[in-house]
């Protein structure tokens, strides 16, 4: 998928369909003069419907929507006929898909499961013929309920990528590298901070014809929880990630510092996000001899809290461990 087509942020105006109203309506038929009330009832206004869809992975489709409308339910009619049901809309979303009331910012769902149906606005309920209002003291009701009116609102949609284990740290850590080589994706790569303005999502293959989704995450810097940089804007997609891979170079001045800042980025912006399982991957490692790498393996046992590995995307190296090491994680 190239970056232009991953839309994660989509609004909107929807609307329901309002209720077709109930029939005022008296029989009339040969030989029988005084047949009674027999008005029916107006059909129900169509709802417009959100559906999750395993299929898609981005909002691209529902970009140029700007407005969605359902169908109106028809009138009743005479000989207690009921009116047609105004027509549902319904618009596939990718699972990870949160609706927000965009005037008040309150979430009013998340689709999270395949086939998942939510109504985002309710179509108006039909109203009652009048063949429902007769009784003994009133046999010739001459009124029927309107229908109900439709429901608008405008809705955010924010889209969180679902993936396995998502890729974080600074930028040009090399993690576009890193998922360009494991996977089949084709993220954007350059020697500049900012090549990936986007989430790129790629499919690991492991052994045994088993894979796993990964995903390569825009570059944190430090207040991006504050919005700095490209903020909050993508650090959502790192909340429905199961493990964090942290990215962090082999010519880093300070690998431990360089993750604590990472970590406390992400702790500010939701502190639920560190009861995820962590690895860190330092990159480009084959800048090291054997005799540097022996040394960083020394004083990292003692200062690092969670487990790491050394790779290097561009020459292969420590990728199957990394892959191994993943994979135990995740089951």
């Amino acid at each position: 998928m190239t970056e232009g087509n991953f839309v994660d942020y989509v609004k909107m105006h929807v609307s329901s369909g309002n209720g077709g109203k109930g029939s005022v309506h008296l029989h009339r038929e040969k030989f029988i003069t005084k047949g009674g009330p027999d008005g029916g009832d107006g059909g129900r206004g169509g709802h417009v419907i959100l559906r999750g869809n395993s299929n898609l992975w981005t909002l691209l489709h529902l970009k140029f929507k700007r407005h969605v409308r359902a169908g109106h339910g028809e009138h009743g009619s005479k000989s207690r006929s009921s009116g047609a049901d105004g027509e549902d809309v319904y618009m596939d979303v990718p699972l990870g898909t949160v609706v927000r009331d965009t005037e008040t910012n309150e979430i009013l769902f998340e689709i999270t499961e395949d086939g998942e149906e939510r109504i985002v606005a309710e179509g108006g309920k039909g109203g009652l013929g009048n063949w429902h209002f007769k009784s003994s003291t009133n046999q010739t009701p001459r009124y029927a309920q309107p229908g109900l009116p439709l429901e608008e609102k405008f809705i955010t949609l924010e889209l969180k990528v679902l993936a396995d284990v998502g890729l974080v740290g600074f930028p040009n850590a090399g993690k576009s590298t890193l998922l360009s080589v494991v996977t089949s994706a084709k993220p954007k790569i350059a020697d500049y901070e900012f090549t990936t303005l986007k989430p790129n999502l790629g499919i690991v293959k492991y052994r045994d014809f088993q894979t796993f989704i990964m995903a390569d995450i825009p570059g944190i810097i430090e207040g991006a929880a504050e919005g700095k940089g490209l903020g909050y804007y993508f650090l959502r997609h790192i909340e429905r990630n199961s493990i964090l891979l942290f990215m962090i170079p082999a010519d880093a001045p300070d690998i431990k510092k360089q993750y604590d800042i990472l970590l406390d980025e992400l702790r500010r912006y939701n502190p639920e996000m560190l009861d995820k399982d962590r690895l860190i991957a330092i990159s480009k490692s084959d800048m090291l001899d054997d005799e540097l790498k022996a040394e960083m393996k020394a004083e990292l046992d003692q200062t690092l809290p969670i487990p790491y590995l050394f790779i290097s995307s561009v020459a292969q190296q420590g990728l199957t461990e990394l892959k191994d090491a993943l994979w135990k994680m995740l089951n």
